[in-house]
């Protein structure tokens, strides 16, 4: 037995040093392997990476800098100094505090006593200098001279008031009764039926760009044209937007969306369409008194808003002969009157077009700076239609009117012409058998037949010539 002990254990004191044996060459062959491999590389090689590397990583979209970030820096900053830690479990009634009062008084007058040590100060300094200075005339002449080179090269053309004498009463009469100021129908954004396209994530993933819906416009005119209006500070701190095209096809609510803008921000409305202003102001001293009256009439009653339907006409090429508006009437002298227009006027001119595609691209997106496609309203949007425009008419929501079949069957009508189809079905007769005999969507089938809907086709154009226009 020990004999055999013997043996097992010199067999496996052998096999021990084989192994290590083994380590031992590999760990020197991979050294000289990686040995060999670690070269250091050249810059040359270095800087082509980095090209490539660059060419290939696109930069992104990068955001402007905002002017509304620092108000919000202070407004956080104070909110931390003020408010954060304080307590207020003892001031259930809220009542002021004396202290923080006191402060901001002592900042105003601290304010208010500075500009006057300053100015006491620079009154004793004049003083000085005339006492010192016995040539006080001739400096004085000299300087004199000296501010009116100045003047004289920082001098700018100032517009020409054409109605100096005039009062703002009497202007804004004229162009009421020239029918050039419109009254505005009353309506709210509320009342701009659209939802929100929750499959656009999803298109995207399969390559599909999604379509805007009217969520969409609703949310772009609040920001293009709602907010800087109604606000004088957004109007100054946010980038200029002094014109906006409303391009879509009939119906689908253009005109609506300019009465929610003045509805919504209280500003005048002022027709500058070529069949309003036929026939009206002939002459080009006319026509320059007519965008000299509209302007100044419109900056000193701001907010103003300015419209123009069918504006594509003006920058087509060939109009046809029965066309008698003369719509180019306004081409040269429009565009000169915008350039007039500064961060402090809340002046807004809108376009709205049926057909942009048949102007000239390049002076029609120069004079609109921001261009806002109206799409067909998709499945969603139709359902909501439907729903508000039945209610609105004087119709009543039942289990037997199937919504859903209406909603598909509609699919490229706009909004407008399915408030004339409801407006068609639910007359005062309808309204009145409705106790006995509820709404069936088979009586919105006929006056729908009658009434040709946008078609795919006429979709595409919007996109194909203006499709890198629209925001």
């Amino acid at each position: 037995m020990e004999t055999d002990m013997r043996k097992m254990n010199k067999n496996w004191m052998e096999l021990e040093k084989k192994a290590q044996d083994r380590d031992e060459a590999s760990q020197k062959s991979k050294g000289k392997n990686s040995g060999k491999s670690k070269k250091k590389p050249s810059p040359k090689k270095n800087d082509k990476q980095k090209k490539k590397k660059g060419e290939e990583e696109p930069e992104g979209f990068k955001f402007s800098p905002s002017a509304f970030l620092g108000e919000i820096h202070e407004g956080c900053h104070n909110y931390q100094a003020l408010w954060k830690n304080r307590d207020e479990s003892d001031n259930f009634q809220q009542h002021y505090d004396e202290e923080i009062i006191k402060e901001d008084k002592r900042l105003e007058v601290e304010t208010e006593i500075r500009v006057q040590v300053d100015e006491l100060l620079r009154e004793e300094l004049r003083n000085l200098k005339i006492a010192i200075d016995k040539e006080r005339v001739q400096r004085k002449k000299k300087s004199r001279a000296k501010k009116g080179k100045k003047g004289k090269k920082g001098r700018r053309k100032k517009e020409k008031d054409l109605t100096p004498d005039r009062t703002l009463i009497s202007l804004f009469e004229e162009l009421v009764l020239a029918g050039i100021i419109k009254k505005v129908e009353k309506y709210s954004m509320n009342e701009y039926s659209g939802e929100y396209s929750y499959l656009g994530t999803t298109l995207r993933q399969a390559n599909v760009e999604p379509q805007p819906t009217l969520s969409d416009v609703r949310r772009l005119v609040t920001e293009y044209a709602i907010l800087p209006l109604g606000s004088q500070s957004v109007h100054e701190k946010a980038p200029l937007i002094k014109s906006l095209l409303l391009a879509g096809p009939h119906g689908t609510g253009k005109r609506m969306l300019v009465n929610i803008i003045c509805t919504e921000t209280g500003a005048n409305l002022f027709d500058l369409s070529a069949e309003n202003i036929a026939d009206k102001y002939p002459g080009k001293d006319g026509l320059r008194m007519l965008i000299h009256l509209v302007f100044k009439v419109g900056r000193l009653l701001q907010p103003s808003v300015i419209l123009i339907n069918d504006c594509e006409k003006m920058f087509k090429k060939k109009l046809p002969k029965t066309d008698l508006a003369d719509p180019k009437r306004l081409k040269k002298e429009l565009p000169k009157a915008m350039k007039i227009l500064t961060p402090n006027d809340r002046v807004l001119l809108i376009g709205c077009s049926s057909a942009p595609f048949e102007a000239d691209i390049r002076p029609f997106c120069k004079l609109y700076q921001k261009i806002i496609l109206i799409p067909r309203p998709d499945y969603a949007s139709r359902n909501i239609i439907w729903r508000t425009q039945i209610i609105r008419h004087g119709g009543i929501l039942t289990d037997e009117l199937d919504i859903t079949s209406l909603t598909k069957i509609s699919d490229g009508y706009t909004s407008g012409q399915i408030a004339q189809a409801c407006s068609q079905v639910i007359t005062e007769r309808r309204i009145a058998q409705l106790s006995r005999r509820c709404l069936k969507a088979e009586e919105f089938i006929t006056p729908l037949a009658q009434i040709d809907p946008v078609f795919a086709d006429e979709e595409e154009a919007y996109k194909v010539s203006y499709g890198d226009y629209y925001y």
